[in-house]
C-alpha cells in the first residue's frame, strides 16, 4: 500500500518551498539536511514549526522540504506557508485555526525595483543648489 502524503507550496519574497508531509515522528528535513543544520537561528526554527504547534500535530508528521531562492528569513517564511497549506490538505478542519493565525496568506511584500535616475528604489541623489 502506498504511503499517504500531503503537499504544499509556500512562497515568501524570492523563496519557493515545496513541502511534503509524511506520517512519522516529527523530523523536519530541509534540502536533505536536518533543520538545526540548515536554519541558523532558534527564532526561525520556531517560526517554521508554528503551523504544527497551532494544529497540535508536532509529533505526527515528518516534514520533507525542498527550498530554493532568497535568504534564511525568506526561506523560513516560505517553509511555514508550505507546511500550513499541506496541513490544510491533510485535514480541512485546521482551516479556521491557520487562517486566524494568518498562515494561509501569502506575504506579498517583495523588494521594490530600482528606478532610473535614483540610487535605489526611492533614494534620490544628493541635492545641491549650485
Amino acid at each position: 500500500m502506498a504511503q499517504v502524503q500531503y503537499y504544499g507550496t509556500g512562497r515568501r519574497k524570492s523563496s519557493v518551498a515545496r513541502v511534503r508531509l509524511v506520517p512519522g515522528e516529527g523530523r523536519i528535513v530541509i534540502n536533505k539536511r536536518n533543520i538545526e543544520d540548515y536554519i541558523p537561528t532558534k527564532a526561525l526554527i520556531e517560526d517554521i514549526k508554528q503551523p504544527l504547534v497551532l494544529t497540535e500535530t508536532v509529533g505526527n508528521y515528518d516534514v520533507l522540504v525542498n527550498v530554493r531562492g532568497g535568504g534564511f528569513t525568506g526561506q523560513a517564511g516560505a517553509i511555514r506557508h508550505g507546511i500550513a497549506r499541506a496541513l490544510l490538505q491533510a485535514d480541512p478542519e485546521y482551516r479556521g485555526t491557520l487562517k486566524r493565525a494568518g498562515l494561509l496568506t501569502r506575504d506579498a511584500r517583495v523588494k521594490e525595483r530600482k528606478k532610473y535616475g535614483l540610487k535605489g528604489a526611492r533614494r534620490a541623489p544628493q541635492f545641491s543648489k549650485r
